[in-house]
């Protein structure tokens, strides 16, 4: 049994969530709230980042990009279909020039701050970096989620899925990001309908459904976040 250190918030974990479930891998979850800087935790993962991956005769394996590419490397050989990393090494390079896009550029811009400012802060102390919410945060990155979504919506036009004609770790990477950031009711659905019906085949897959029931404590989730058809 793989064991996942994570936050059902955190948009990096619901990413390795969805491709451990997309690779048939069961695994287990603990709840790690990074900020509190447990011993433990760090002794896995210095940098106190979920998600952490534990898989028995390997060393903790730290952080989404590291994670992803060992789900790969180990499970994916195997896989007839749905191999979420193309065997070509130029399909492989879009696939993870994407994939990075989500988790570095919309992360930085969009869904961390928001996350931060949403979630997170409501559970730390002052100390540990809570507090009020910083408007001008929250602000930024609803104006820089317009972007990020007409992207995703010029590449869906273009192509079947973000990095090509297959699924791939760029869709469920973007989609997770999404997601958190959907839950707030922060993405503009109806400026790009590509975007959208892009995200609603996503959201649609079984591996989601878990990811979409989780909700916060006092926080209701826009009318859009687990309505499959919008």
């Amino acid at each position: 049994m793989l064991t996942i250190f994570h936050h059902p918030f955190c948009p990096h974990s619901r990413y390795i969530r969805l491709a451990l479930a997309e690779y048939g891998l069961e695994y287990r979850t603990i709840e790690e709230r990074t900020w509190e800087r447990r011993q433990e935790f760090l002794m896995m993962n210095p940098a106190a980042t979920t998600p952490v991956l534990v898989a028995e005769g390997y060393p903790p394996v730290p952080g989404a990009a590291v994670i992803s590419e060992f789900i790969d490397e180990v499970s994916g050989p195997e896989l007839q279909s749905g191999r979420l990393l193309p065997e070509e090494p130029g399909k492989r390079v879009e696939v993870r020039r994407l994939t990075a896009w989500f988790n570095e550029k919309f992360f930085a811009e969009v869904s961390g701050p928001l996350v931060l400012e949403r979630f997170y802060k409501r559970l730390m102390r002052i100390e540990q970096g809570g507090g009020p919410p910083d408007t001008d945060a929250i602000r930024a990155a609803r104006i820089n989620v317009r972007y990020h979504l007409l992207y995703i919506g010029w590449l869906v036009r273009t192509r079947d899925w973000l990095a090509g004609q297959e699924m791939s770790f760029a869709d469920l990477a973007a989609a997770a990001h999404l997601s958190a950031v959907d839950y707030l009711g922060d993405v503009p659905w109806s400026e790009d309908e590509a975007a959208k019906n892009w995200y609603a085949r996503v959201k649609s897959r079984p591996s989601f459904r878990p990811i979409l029931a989780e909700t916060w404590p006092g926080l209701t989730p826009a009318s859009t976040y687990a309505n499959l058809d919008f």
